[in-house]
């Protein structure tokens, strides 16, 4: 390893140094980024909410869990690649960092294609299925089929971003997501009230802006000297590294799209509420992406923050990274949580004027804001366990209490419940599961050597 590559690496290592801040500050650029990721998203709902009106805010919000549900299982690949990459960089080894970037890309290539041709033809039935009222169809099946043809920019993103985090350069993906997030709110503007081409307008610029993000990430891994460039010859798929990140990415992946299901579920049960109960609920889901997207950044972090110390076999810095991730997690989603509640009617306020969709949205934050910290804890110990490579236990946590439960919930309790609160109620008590299960495995579960 040459002395530029040395230095690059060991600035991206974690395994020595202050815990708190090793986390931290890779953390900051992470939350940034995913914000910045949420902003372009939210404006998309924004302008389309002000300059078309609510219907249109109602099919872009209904939009989500779907979107969600179809890229799953690519975000779990790069999950996977994530922690093998950062485990042989924890392990300082070159030529496996060499071979995991290569097969990851690859798999990203692959997903991207499947997911664009998947998800332009599955849109309008799975939009029929999940009970989308009429008056808001057609707007609901042009805004998906058009985000899916160029979602696979979105999936070689997630991917060239999981790799630059798990060698420590999350900077990198702030910068990327903060060009892409500027070039979709001026070509919003720009097609929505300019050109008035409606939820078309936002759906393309939203595959502009991808595209955008993911040639400047992966611009940047052909360029740098490091253990970790791409060279665009050398992806291909070996078989040996693919079945590893596969077999570490799998369980997240199935875990993310059994739980985005789960979504599509609750969003179906929203939808018999009429367009009113999709606008509030669907412009709030945006904003609650504002505080859940930090703590899902915590996790990523400490994923990566462990293994690096679990490859490099500092298992006691493993357990304060844990604890230190707990303690900021809960921190940011308290106050966060606090003044979500204190500024609910100015903030729906930016997404439309409609009372009713308002009213629905203020309710959705009553049940959500002050319970967050719940979904912290959850994640931050399954970030931690991930990091291991042990990825099994928390998608078994995540899927029993994310997603099972909320299955029983809306087939056999919901009915019991005349009203939407049934619904919205859902999320903080699946949260207050999913929590006690994972600090049962945390304390007890054999995921460490010491345990064993």
């Amino acid at each position: 390893m040459n002395t530029q590559e040395k230095t690059a690496s060991q600035n991206g290592l974690m395994t020595d140094g202050n815990i708190l801040k090793k986390i931290l500050f890779f953390s900051i650029p992470l939350i940034l980024g995913n914000l910045l990721q949420q902003l372009y998203n939210t404006a998309d709902s924004i302008i389309v909410g002000n300059f078309v009106g609510s219907n249109a805010l109602a099919a872009v919000g209904s939009s989500t869990s779907l979107i969600n549900l179809l890229i799953a299982f690519s975000q779990g690949a790069a999950v996977g690649a994530g922690v093998v990459v950062s485990q042989y960089l924890g392990a300082d080894d070159r030529k496996g960092i060499h071979d995991a970037v290569h097969t990851s890309m690859a798999i990203a290539l692959i997903l991207g294609i499947a997911l664009t041709i998947g998800g332009v033809f599955l849109s309008r039935p799975l939009l029929l299925w999940m009970n989308t009222p009429q008056d808001v169809l057609a707007d609901s099946v042009a805004y998906l089929q058009i985000y899916f043809g160029g979602v696979v920019f979105n999936v070689l993103y997630n991917m060239a971003s999981g790799i630059l985090n798990a060698v420590g350069n999350s900077k990198r993906s702030l910068l990327y997501l903060g060009s892409a997030s500027l070039t979709n709110i001026i070509l919003d503007l720009l097609l929505v009230r300019g050109f008035h081409m409606g939820v078309a307008g936002a759906a393309i610029a939203t595959d502009i802006s991808q595209l955008v993000s993911s040639v400047l990430a992966i611009g940047f891994l052909v360029r740098v000297p490091s253990s970790y460039q791409i060279s665009f010859r050398h992806i291909r798929i070996q078989k040996k590294m693919a079945s590893r990140i596969i077999r570490i990415g799998l369980p997240t992946g199935i875990q993310n799209m059994v739980i985005s299901f789960s979504n599509v579920l609750v969003q179906s049960s929203v939808n018999r509420f009429g367009a009113d109960a999709m606008a509030g609920f669907g412009a709030y889901m945006k904003i609650d992406g504002f505080n859940i997207l930090p703590v899902t950044s915590f996790s990523m972090a400490v994923t990566t923050f462990t293994g690096q110390n679990y490859g490099a076999g500092k298992i006691d810095r493993v357990k304060k990274g844990m604890w230190a991730t707990l303690a900021m997690g809960f921190i940011y989603t308290i106050a966060t949580g606090a003044l979500l509640l204190l500024f609910s009617d100015p903030l729906m306020r930016m997404f439309t004027d409609n009372t009713a969709a308002i009213a629905y949205g203020e309710l959705t934050m009553h049940y959500f804001c002050p319970f967050y910290f719940l979904l912290s804890i959850l994640h931050g110990l399954a970030g931690t366990v991930r990091g291991t490579g042990k990825s099994v236990p928390p998608m078994v946590v995540l899927l029993v209490s994310l997603c099972l439960f909320r299955i029983v919930w809306i087939q056999w309790i919901l009915p019991f419940f005349p009203t939407i609160d049934g619904v919205f109620i859902l999320y903080p008590v699946s949260w207050l599961l999913g929590m006690l299960l994972m600090v049962l495995y945390a304390w007890k579960g054999r995921w460490l050597p010491q345990n064993k």
